[in-house]
């Protein structure tokens, strides 16, 4: 690890954290990921052998802890009390983000905004069965996504579960990225034909109230009013 040799402790914290994907990992951990795949799945770029690279990192600096699965061969990673400490952090950087930077005008992964809308989900709100719902991609017509919505933790599929479907939500990526953000309503999304939901309709007006906002909604809103203003 290179150092900056400094006794300042941003200098000394930056030598851990300011390398690339160290902090998407902190933040994939703090939603819920456990294992190496979780952690891939979170951040699908990163080549594996700099994720292996980045947990040992951050295992050896106290961050996270690792330990073996009960079954199986993969690790279960952690984050510490020294790890947990890095909430504040995260959340401290995203809502500088989300006031101060615009979002570049490049595709959207909606893999990824599909992905972090499974760890969004409000367990307590689904029905006591696995609710399997198909993501069609206006935009992406080749690609299919599955939400399996389930307790304890949701996941999101790339190939086909193997179970019937129990809605149909047909979308575009920018659609669901702009929903995550709250930028509008389900509703208003529904009434503009962005997004639409097939299947039974006591679940279809269910769906929108299984999920939490990104958790930087509120900051994009103030700074969607104050630009309004």
């Amino acid at each position: 690890m290179k150092t900056y040799g400094q006794y300042c402790p941003i200098a000394r914290a930056s030598e851990i954290l300011a390398e690339r994907w160290t902090l998407i990992i902190v933040r994939n951990l703090l939603v819920g990921c456990r294992t190496f795949s979780e952690l891939n799945s979170g951040a699908p770029d990163i080549p594996k052998d700099t994720l292996t690279n980045r947990l040992e990192v951050l295992e050896q600096s106290g961050i996270i802890e690792r330990r073996p699965r009960p079954r199986g061969r993969e690790f279960v990673y952690s984050l510490t009390p020294r790890g947990l400490g890095l909430k504040s952090v995260c959340e401290a950087i995203g809502n500088w983000g989300a006031r101060w930077l615009e979002m570049k005008p490049q595709p959207f992964n909606a893999g990824f905004v599909l992905w972090v809308t499974s760890r969004l989900v409000v367990q307590d709100r689904l029905p006591g069965k696995t609710i399997v719902v198909r993501v069609d991609l206006r935009d992406q017509p080749r690609q299919k996504f599955w939400l399996l919505l389930h307790r304890p933790q949701s996941e999101l599929c790339t190939m086909y579960p193997g179970a019937p479907e129990d809605l149909v939500v047909t979308t575009d990526s920018k659609a669901l990225v702009h929903w995550h953000l709250r930028k509008f309503s389900f509703e208003d999304a529904l009434r503009r034909k962005l997004i639409e939901v097939d299947g039974p309709r006591s679940l279809a007006d269910a769906f929108p109230t299984w999920f939490r906002p990104s958790p930087f909604a509120h900051v994009f809103a103030d700074r969607s009013l104050r630009s309004a203003q």
